[in-house]
């Protein structure tokens, strides 16, 4: 749902652009950068430290909001930009997702190595949906929305660290499950959208 929301964020969008533009860094080395705290709050994650994994995500997230904002505001924007944006985007979503892996979570009706791949799954096929539609020419532009997108999953799963920071192992549990539902849910709704849209090609 954030991703049709994106004009509420404009304003500091532009802050953004304007003043993080002033420094010697492109919108990929920003993208690059990312990646980086995403493997450090995979490290820190995997040695425990879910205070300092979330702070890294956190950064990592943020990153996510710069790049583009950067290029906006350089006039540096390209189809290739936001390609690679797009592909690092998944990578560090994959990242803290992983991360899970590593810490001690209850099993709640399956293990929580299942949840994490359920999440991950969802994730994927999220975004795949989205894209495969707009390549398949079932549409005619990105199909968005759901339930679940990206800005949703990225909120939670900062609420799962923060929560694990506090020894909240159950309550983050549930969380993952909520991530891992509802992003197979989006990834249907966006499957059926585009079915929906195309419903005469259907024989």
């Amino acid at each position: 749902m954030l991703d049709l929301k994106r004009e509420w964020f404009k304003s500091e969008e532009r802050f953004i652009g304007r003043t993080l533009g002033k420094l010697p860094i492109t919108p990929n080395e920003w993208t690059a950068l990312s990646v980086v705290f995403a493997l450090l709050g995979l490290y820190f994650t995997i040695t425990f430290n879910f205070t300092l994994a979330f702070v890294m995500f956190f950064f990592a997230g943020v990153l996510d909001f710069v790049d583009g904002s950067v290029a906006r505001a350089k006039n540096m924007s390209s189809k290739t930009g936001a390609y690679i944006d797009t592909v690092v985007d998944r990578y560090v979503e994959g990242i803290m997702l992983f991360g899970l892996l590593f810490a001690t979570l209850p099993e709640i009706l399956i293990p929580a190595y299942a949840w994490v791949f359920l999440a991950i799954f969802g994730s994927i096929v999220t975004t795949y949906a989205k894209a495969a539609a707009k390549e398949k020419e079932l549409v005619n532009q990105e199909l968005k929305g759901g339930l679940m997108s990206r800005g949703e999953r990225i909120l939670l799963i900062f609420a799962i660290f923060i929560l694990l920071s506090f020894s909240q192992a159950y309550i983050a549990t549930i969380i993952l499950i909520v991530i891992a539902v509802l992003s197979n849910f989006t990834a249907l709704q966006r499957f059926f959208s585009a079915i929906n849209l195309n419903k005469k090609d259907i024989k």
